[in-house]
């Protein structure tokens, strides 16, 4: 983004002071695509265009109409707006009819959920046979859940939301990006690090996967016991969602592949898929020891060919006399070789 786009642009928390939101509203706003932003989901700070921001503040309503769009609720208000008791409330949306769009940790440790008030209304115009009586096993639209599978699950104490949370999540986070490494990293963000590696065996692509990996629900609490429930949340544990996210990982990869390679160190390619081992390095064959080096021994010949640093002209006294002594010592050799072969 350059310098004159960054100056037409607000930063998030500017932007939600010009649209007196507080920080949850913006980011939940912002993830809903109520606020339109600029920039990289994962990989950079998105901000919202100054325009965008005048046009939110001209519409009709501003800002109680926009705070409403985001205005979320637990089970007692919830059951509340849609004029039912809060265990018929728990049961709907256990059973997945009503899917949360963001949760927390109580004092208790206990998670709770909470939706968008804009949508149990809704729902309660849409569906008011499944605010009364048993609910009926037909057919319901929408997730694809079936109500007898519904009251199957409620009834056996199987519990829809976490799924329906990832699943909303995941896709606010897709329609958020562009970006194809970044939207492979959404996906298999959900999966656990064992299935993680089985379907991404190339350690730099993991790599790069986690790197991008969006942070799910953010303000982690502080105490073990509360990490390990949220952890537990993030993961996918329905073998049929499991199936699902591998699927579409494996897609999501084979497209971020073919766009770009994932970093690696020196510039390295991956090897192509099927590509057969390498061969292993030749052994070098083993180095006989050598023996000590030895002096070198020189003949007088090379040492009168040797220069001999001087100051003076001609040779030194010294190394004359050794010469001289040297003939003297080769020519009595020779001369008793001489007698003794005769």
């Amino acid at each position: 983004m350059s310098v004159m786009e960054i100056s037409e642009t607000l930063a998030a928390g500017r932007a939600a002071q010009e649209l007196r939101l507080r920080r949850g509203e913006f980011e939940l706003a912002t993830q809903l695509g109520h606020v339109r932003t600029v920039g990289g989901a994962l990989s950079g700070r998105r901000r919202v265009a100054r325009g965008e921001v005048e046009r939110l503040r001209r519409a009709a309503g501003f800002p109680d109409a926009l705070r409403e769009r985001v205005r979320t609720v637990g089970t007692a208000e919830g059951a509340d707006l849609m004029d039912i008791s809060p265990g018929r409330f728990t049961r709907l949306a256990r059973a997945g009819y009503l899917v949360p769009v963001r949760f927390y940790l109580n004092r208790y440790r206990a998670v709770v959920w909470l939706y968008l008030a804009e949508e149990l209304r809704a729902f309660a115009g849409a569906e008011p046979g499944l605010l009364t009586g048993r609910l009926p096993r037909t057919p319901t639209g929408g997730s694809g859940t079936t109500a007898e599978g519904a009251e199957e699950k409620a009834g056996a104490g199987e519990d829809c939301r976490p799924r329906n949370w990832r699943g909303r999540r995941i896709g606010l986070l897709l329609h958020e990006s562009d970006d194809r490494w970044e939207r492979a990293a959404i996906v298999g963000s959900v999966l656990d690090p064992l299935q993680l590696a089985e379907l991404v065996p190339d350690p730099y692509e993991r790599a790069s996967l986690n790197r991008l990996r969006p942070d799910l629900a953010p303000g982690r609490p502080g105490s073990e016991a509360g990490r390990e429930t949220v952890q537990r949340l993030l993961t996918a544990d329905d073998p049929d969602e499991i199936s699902w996210h591998r699927s579409s990982l494996t897609a999501l990869l084979a497209d971020a592949r073919r766009d770009r390679q994932a970093p690696r160190p020196n510039g390295t390619l991956p090897e192509p898929v099927g590509a057969p081992e390498p061969a292993p390095p030749l052994e070098p064959a083993p180095t006989p020891e050598l023996a000590p080096p030895q002096p070198v021994r020189t003949s007088v010949a090379a040492r009168e060919a040797e220069p001999v640093p001087h100051g003076g002209r001609g040779r030194p006294l010294l190394t004359r006399l050794r010469i001289r002594r040297g003939r003297d010592r080769e020519g009595a050799a020779v001369s008793r070789g001489g007698g003794a072969a005769r």
